[in-house]
């Protein structure tokens, strides 16, 4: 089934938004690449930012479908799960559309706490924080919430060294350090 006119619209800004962030992709660009008009793009949305938070929203959805798919193909058992959280990382890392996290990129574009944006893109990390700490609950550690926090301190960390330093086995190297912390979580 072909996706709608909106659905189009949204895949595409995703894309750029992806690929050349979010302030320097304008509106003209955005309607050059999906082929539709003007009149078109402002019939199902009332401004960039409304077409920005259905990116954030689709790209949200896809993203953790993908990663919770990714880390619970890797290992059965939750304890495990928790460590393949990274090799599921280094799998996105090693892809050739890796440009770094589009919410990390959203949050700093869009930098004030309360603009909607900045919200969405806080709560697609307080959703991956929930994920993870589900696998550190099933897997029985003594504080689930704060090897959540720590793990994905070192998560967010191996995508931002992967981005901005180039570092292409950041998330091997966090994978490392995640041993460590979770190793400790059930000592």
């Amino acid at each position: 089934m072909a996706p709608s006119r909106r659905d189009h619209l949204v895949d595409t800004a995703l894309e750029l938004f992806i690929r050349d962030g979010f302030h320097a992709t304008g509106i003209d660009k955005i309607l050059a690449e999906s082929g539709v008009a003007k009149m078109t793009l402002y019939k199902h949305f009332k401004s960039k930012d409304e077409l920005i938070l259905s990116a954030l929203r689709r790209r949200d959805e896809h993203f953790r479908n993908w990663f919770m798919r990714a880390v619970e193909s890797r290992a059965q058992a939750p304890r495990q799960r928790l460590l393949a959280i990274f090799d599921a990382l280094d799998e996105w890392i090693g892809g050739r559309d890796f440009n770094g996290c589009m919410f990390i990129n959203a949050s700093a574009e869009f930098a004030r706490a309360d603009n909607p944006i900045h919200v969405a893109a806080a709560e697609h990390l307080r959703l991956v924080l929930a994920y993870v700490r589900e696998l550190a609950t099933a897997a029985g550690a003594r504080d689930a919430e704060a090897l959540a926090r720590e793990l994905m301190l070192l998560a967010e960390g191996a995508i931002v060294m992967a981005h901005v330093a180039g570092q292409a086995d950041a998330a091997k190297n966090a994978r490392r350090a995640a041993r460590t912390l979770v190793d400790h979580a059930f000592a």
